[in-house]
């Protein structure tokens, strides 16, 4: 397949500015991250937008969303559960359109996203861990108390609004492929409510393009038939299966564990000069796991979806790497291997 050679082409939206919600993001093509490969891959820079993530689109489809419909009105509030990446970006969009945002977050959350949903005005409501460990449910529970008691109070409920994949229908997957020239071979994202992915899905569809689709999920969360088990690292995953994820159709699913997502993140911020978050720590694991498998040539793109600031007291940590995680230590000794991955995955 042949791509062009603008690897870092940015687009540009004449009259869009950041209180509109998203930019467009440019893509860089990534040739340190594994030097014996003959694959082209390329990274999608999500982490650029303005809140950090790629969440800051999910945020302005769903908030335009509920205003189109009438359903919230000026000065209203706007409940959501989140691990972090959609609150932050919730909470500056709502101090630009002047509604107060509730944050329902669990013991998991990033503390700097926390704070940054404060700093934005935010409220931040913190739930306890439930006796079944099942902290997205208590998180989404919690949301529906919220609304009972706030008058006025609406959700955007990411877990199964339509305006959440249409984000990434009509943005994210129509952007990379005019970065390409041309649509990827191969299409790794990271899945949480699996909006960002099942938008993608359905540009792919809607186009005719032949892009294999890789969901990237964590080891322990419940998607797609997961085993759900204990998870240190928020972002990635979840523990239901969400109403999103009843309609998406990944070409493969990947799960990943948590030392894994690690040493992802670790090979990017050495060999690439890019830190950012475990998620797409995550989705570079599952590539190099899957190297052996693809063809010379082959264009294989990625999302960033986030930054990795938020993760520098965790991911970046080497006492709490190798203190939290199954296979820590493991990990951070194997970051001179060409690819520490490989072998991986059948």
């Amino acid at each position: 397949m042949t791509t062009t050679n603008h690897d870092a082409r940015i687009h540009t939206m004449p009259g869009l500015s950041v209180h509109e919600g998203y930019l467009p993001t440019p893509m860089t093509r990534l040739t340190r991250l594994f030097p014996d490969s003959d694959v082209g891959l390329y990274a999608k820079l999500d982490q650029l937008q303005v809140s950090g993530s790629t969440k800051e689109r999910t945020a302005k489809f769903l908030l335009d969303d509920l205003e189109r419909t009438g359903v919230l009105l000026p000065g209203g509030a706007v409940v959501e559960s989140t691990s972090g990446n959609l609150g932050m970006a919730l909470a500056r969009q709502c101090a630009l359109r002047g509604y107060t945002f509730v944050a329902v977050v669990d013991e998991r959350a990033n503390a700097a996203a926390v704070q940054t949903m404060a700093a934005f005005g935010a409220r931040v409501d913190r739930v306890p861990t439930p006796a079944d460990g099942n902290r997205l449910r208590a998180r989404v529970e919690r949301v529906a108390e919220l609304l009972a008691s706030l008058p006025g109070a609406v959700t955007t409920h990411q877990y199964g609004n339509g305006a959440n994949p249409d984000a990434h229908a009509s943005t994210t997957m129509p952007e990379l492929v005019a970065s390409l020239g041309a649509a990827p071979d191969r299409l790794y994202v990271a899945m949480s409510t699996t909006g960002t992915l099942l938008g993608c899905q359905r540009a792919i569809k809607k186009h005719g393009w032949r892009t294999r689709l890789v969901g990237v999920d964590s080891a322990g969360s419940a998607l797609f038939g997961g085993e759900v088990g204990e998870r240190k690292l928020p972002g990635l995953g979840a523990g239901f299966e969400t109403e999103l994820s009843e309609e998406a159709r990944p070409d493969a699913v990947v799960r990943v564990a948590e030392a894994d997502m690690v040493r992802g993140c670790r090979l990017l911020a050495r060999r690439e000069g890019m830190l950012t978050g475990a998620s797409t720590g995550a989705i570079v694991a599952a590539i190099g796991a899957d190297l052996a498998s693809m063809r010379p040539g082959e264009t294989v793109a990625m999302l960033v979806h986030d930054g990795g600031g938020a993760y520098l007291p965790t991911v970046y940590d080497d006492a709490w790497v190798e203190r939290e995680l199954d296979g820590g230590a493991e990990a951070l000794s194997s970051l001179d291997d060409a690819n520490p991955f490989a072998g991986g995955r059948a």
